[in-house]
């Protein structure tokens, strides 16, 4: 059951030029606060994309609103694409910064679920990652990582393995990380979707809530890189 939780995307894609990055769609009930833009690119999987929800559910949208309701004038870009594994993502992470009207503020890196969906190994998972990683402190990008576990049933040692990525990375490029973005979120049936893979919109609110103040945290500590 963990590991089909943990099968962030449970349908395959047809091979396909990489999705331009878009903006949330922030409820409009939501107002714009005074102050610069911080630009956000939410950079991952189906837990960012909004699968299974409607156009402004997505986390994105959800930690934008937070984000504004608290006063931080931030835009967050959803570069979520279902399906994707880490070494997907690492193909198209240059496209999606290089299609952004500036470069942004901070990017939320959220990878790795289908990884353990399809057993890559741990090694190739931690490349990627760490290749990604590279390319964003090359240019000088912030990163606030939401990190994913393997299910006890892959063995010991792959669990071992797989779970140390996200803590070593974010300590050896010096990046914030929320260790697992389905926390207090997977195995509670009313904040999940019904393929038990996905939080509805009430897990995505719980989600939110925990990491939109880490967010808030980062870009406070972040120069602005508008103008």
């Amino acid at each position: 059951m963990l590991l089909q939780a943990l099968a962030i995307a449970g349908c395959d894609r047809s091979p396909a030029p990489p999705p331009a990055p878009t903006a949330a769609a922030t409820p409009a009930s939501v107002a714009r606060p005074a102050g610069p833009e911080r630009l956000v690119l939410a950079f991952g999987d189906s837990l960012y994309a909004g699968y299974g929800l409607d156009r402004g559910q997505s986390l994105p949208d959800a930690i934008e609103a937070k984000l504004r309701g608290a006063g931080v004038n931030a835009t967050m870009v959803n570069a979520g694409v279902s399906g994707d594994t880490s070494a997907a993502g690492r193909q198209r992470l240059a496209f999606a910064l290089d299609n952004l009207k500036r470069k942004p503020d901070l990017v939320l890196l959220g990878l790795g679920g289908n990884d353990v969906l399809r057993q890559i190994s741990p090694a190739e998972t931690r490349d990627n990652m760490i290749a990604m990683l590279a390319e964003l402190d090359r240019r000088g990008i912030p990163v606030l990582l939401t990190g994913m576990k393997a299910p006890p049933n892959l063995g010991p040692d792959y669990v071992v393995q797989f779970d140390a990525i996200w803590p070593d990375l974010a300590a050896r490029y010096r990046d914030t990380l929320y260790p697992f973005i389905l926390d207090g979120v997977i195995g509670d049936p009313a904040l999940m979707q019904a393929d038990r893979v996905h939080p509805n919109v009430r897990g995505i609110a719980r989600i939110a809530d925990r990491v939109t103040p880490l967010v808030q945290e980062r870009l406070k500590a972040a120069p602005s890189t508008a103008g």
